[in-house]
């Protein structure tokens, strides 16, 4: 029965959560009775500050972690708003006597403001027929307001005390469900405005004061008790800054940023508003260069603002909001201190105006966008911007450039690169200075980024990671005023070299180097293009004799099968494979490689990779100590089978009797043809100008896959000849066009050769004048062919 019981009563009160007219305050009152079930009917659990008198109905983040702005909080249980204790009865099973306003202060123990009501000749008129709110400041609040202050208010009771009660009342009843955040609330002193806010977490305050007791039901009106006294409200955010002594610097930052009459707008606003001497512990350069860029200043305001109204009284624990800037900030407390991303640094709260709330903060919060590029670095990679300071590149960064930051984590300043030539670890670390502004969302996969060495670093854009060359990105990158920076796992090893250079200069790989030769493979290692190679060792054959080696090599369709199956067409670092699964590569043979990355290590087809991410110039290499071959391809003789046991034992490989090695398409490779073309020569014409010419040079670059061809074109002949000289006199005027073609050319080589004994007349012929003369040089590329064509005129 009592099961029963509480499942009705749960339903009950889970119901009422979803009617229209509920609100944050009145469904965590609800919780609050939920949890203090237990103790009888009508009672409701809070949770009160240890060492203060703070009471909250707490919601359940706070409830659950025992404390409220970082203080432990002791529970209590009280009757619930509306409900009071009888004599020998467990819990609060009466109902409150209803009364009018004035009597109700009395039966919620306001009595101070009842007290202040009979001196200021209020009570007629709060006893009376109508339908009032009051917001009640508590006996507590009264307390807390300077002497000074309430002695005037009292001593001049017939107007000030008459009218800061006013101040605290609206001409109509209004339920905490009726005070909606951002409203605001004519008060019965000269309409004058409360400002009223409806938090999520269930608190409601007015004028920032918040409500402690609400919707006590009069008969004719509502008490709402709070926490403070609230006075009347005219400023507004600009107003304020204006006019505080301790706020100019913050003014003026307003003004030169065009934002100050923002600030004097209908809103909602909270301003965490730096004082004077915050601004002066920046120092006056950092002050000079922010007052002088106007899109620095904005981005720095703004990064001050909230569009919402945050009283103190309303934050409970730290909650992170996002700033007008575009980046959060998190406000929290300790105690009864304010804090700012954890820093109390509050030094007044709640200053109320017509359009927000200001808190005054004693340092300058800087964003990210209002940094210059060496101020975003940050404590992971303080070692990266120590070196980069004492070897003087940052000097030499000038301040009006931009720049982007490749700053690996300090991990990666191991001894040994700590160790080496300062020479040398500048050389590396101009590798991570980019010259221009790079945010993340401008990278691509193939993209070139020039470094302030005049290296150019590429980009490879995968799944799960972006990377630059041998090193990927962390979570991390910011944005500043003239730069970014992105977080780096490793130093970059830009490349230098081709794959065919680094084998040979390792010395280790002469066997696949020579079985590459026989394949007809070699230029593979050598052009240009994008390849990843895992490339076997010596290691990798370890036993093989020369007949061996021979028999690799008798049939080339299947040596290719087996060499081709190392290769995959794209860039594959082990930072760039999703970790943790299986990766599937297509090798230029056809069938896939199956590549893992884990713990920091590589796995291709279950063999380890000892040493992976040496960047070539096209491409990466990955080197392995054993042979791989395709599971899916079978074996057709037992000699071929044999070898291939013996060098490879990681998988099972198939024979079938017959099989033979199907020709593998090289349309990966680049070709390179010669043409020659004979031909009788019909004539030769050589034209002869004397003189200082004008001259104008044109070159025209085509991008795209160029196929090459060469022509050159001699024409001879009996031609009628005049002889001419042309003399021109001047500084030639020279124009250059320069046109580029990228890509992984295919170069055809033509040369046409005609021969002959031409027929020759030699004639001069004069001219007088200023001549011009124009050389024209035509270089086309496009496709995997070259062709080029010159026109030339000379003096036989």
């Amino acid at each position: 029965m009592k099961l029963l019981f509480l499942a009705a009563f749960t339903l009950f009160v889970l119901s009422t959560f979803d009617t229209a007219d509920s609100s944050a305050y009145d469904k965590i009152v609800a919780h609050s009775r939920i949890r203090a079930r237990k103790e009888g009917p009508n009672v409701c659990a809070l949770q009160q500050v240890m060492g203060t008198k703070k009471k909250y109905f707490s919601t359940c983040r706070n409830w659950y972690q025992g404390a409220i702005c970082g203080k432990k909080a002791m529970v209590l249980y009280e009757c619930c708003p509306g409900y009071m204790k009888l004599d020998g009865m467990r819990g609060c099973p009466a109902v409150a006597p209803i009364d009018n306003v004035y009597g109700t202060l009395g039966l919620i123990k306001a009595t101070s403001t009842q007290s202040y009501s009979d001196i200021s000749k209020l009570r007629p008129e709060i006893e009376g027929s109508g339908s009032y709110t009051l917001f009640a400041p508590s006996n507590e609040a009264w307390d807390l307001l300077d002497e000074s202050l309430r002695s005037a208010l009292v001593s001049n009771v017939n107007i000030e005390l008459y009218n800061a009660l006013h101040y605290h009342m609206a001409n109509k009843r209004l339920l905490t469900k009726d005070l909606k955040n951002g409203m605001t609330v004519d008060s019965m002193y000269n309409d004058l405005g409360l400002y009223i806010n409806h938090y999520s977490n269930g608190v409601v305050t007015v004028n920032c004061a918040r409500i402690i007791h609400g919707n006590q039901v009069a008969t004719n009106g509502v008490v709402h008790v709070i926490d403070r006294v609230v006075s009347a409200v005219g400023s507004t955010i600009q107003d304020v800054i204006e006019v505080d002594d301790d706020l100019s610097t913050l003014s003026a930052v307003a003004l030169e940023s065009g934002l100050l009459d923002k600030l004097g707008q209908p809103g909602q606003y909270t301003l965490f508003a730096p004082t004077d001497a915050a601004f002066e512990k920046l120092g006056k350069d950092v002050v000079q260069r922010l007052m002088g860029d106007k899109g620095v200043l904005q981005a720095l305001l703004n990064f001050h603002l909230l569009n919402s109204v945050q009283c103190s009284e309303a934050i409970m624990a730290g909650t992170s909001y996002e700033t007008l800037e575009g980046n959060n900030i998190v406000i929290g407390c300790d105690g009864d201190s304010l804090t700012v991303n954890g820093i109390k640094m509050v030094l007044k709260k709640d200053i109320v105006t017509t359009n927000g709330v200001i808190h005054l903060i004693d340092e300058v919060l800087m964003p990210d966008s209002a940094k210059q590029v060496m101020e975003l670095v940050g404590d992971s990679q303080s070692t990266f911007g120590d070196m980069v300071s004492e070897l003087g590149l940052s000097a030499s960064m000038r301040p009006e450039a931009e720049y982007t930051l490749l700053a690996p984590l300090n991990a990666a300043f191991t001894d040994e690169v700590m160790s080496m030539d300062q020479r040398l670890l500048r050389i590396i670390l101009e590798s991570h200075i980019l010259k221009n502004k790079i945010v993340l969302g401008q990278l691509y996969n193939g993209q070139q980024l020039e470094t302030i060495g005049g290296k150019f670093l590429r980009v490879f854009i995968y799944r799960t990671a972006v990377c630059i060359e041998n090193s990927c990105l962390i979570r991390g990158s910011k944005e500043g005023s003239n730069g970014a920076i992105h977080l780096m796992r490793t130093l970059l090893k830009p490349a230098e070299k081709h794959m065919f250079e680094i084998l040979t200069e390792n010395g280790g790989f002469s066997i696949f180097l020579s079985l590459m030769e026989a394949a007809g493979l070699t230029d593979l290692l050598k052009q240009e293009g994008d390849f990843t190679l895992f490339a076997p060792s010596d290691k990798a054959f370890v036993g093989v004799s020369d007949s061996d080696l021979a028999l690799l090599k008798s049939d080339i369709n299947a040596l290719r099968t087996v060499l081709l199956y190392h290769f995959s067409n794209g860039v594959f670092i082990g930072g760039g494979l999703e970790t943790g699964v299986t990766n599937l590569l297509k090798s230029l043979q056809g069938s896939n490689l199956k590549v893992l990355f884990a713990n920091n290590s590589v796995q291709v087809n279950s063999v380890q990779v000892p040493e992976s991410d040496i960047m070539a110039t096209n491409g990466v290499v990955h080197l392995v100590d054993k042979l791989l071959y395709p599971a899916d391809i079978p074996v057709g003789s037992q000699d071929f089978l044999m070898l291939l046991k013996r060098l490879i034992s990681y998988i099972q490989i198939k024979y079938i009797q017959g099989f033979r090695y199907q020709e593998i398409p090289l349309t990966f490779m680049m070709t390179k043809v010669t043409r020659v073309i004979q031909s009788e020569p019909t004539m030769k014409v050589t034209r002869v100008i004397e003189g200082a010419p004008s001259v104008t040079k044109v070159t025209r670059v085509i991008e795209g896959q160029p196929s090459l061809t060469k022509v050159t074109r001699v024409i001879e002949g009996a031609p009628s000849v005049t002889k001419v000289t042309r003399v021109i006199e001047g500084e030639p005027s020279v124009t250059k066009f320069t046109r580029v073609i990228e890509g992984q050319p295919s170069l055809t080589k033509v040369t046409r050769v005609i021969e002959g004994e031409p027929s020759v007349t030699k004639f001069t012929r004069v001219i007088e004048g200023q001549p011009s003369l124009t050389k024209v040089t035509r270089v086309i590329e496009a496709g995997m062919r070259r062709r080029t064509r010159l026109a030339r005129y000379k003096k036989e």
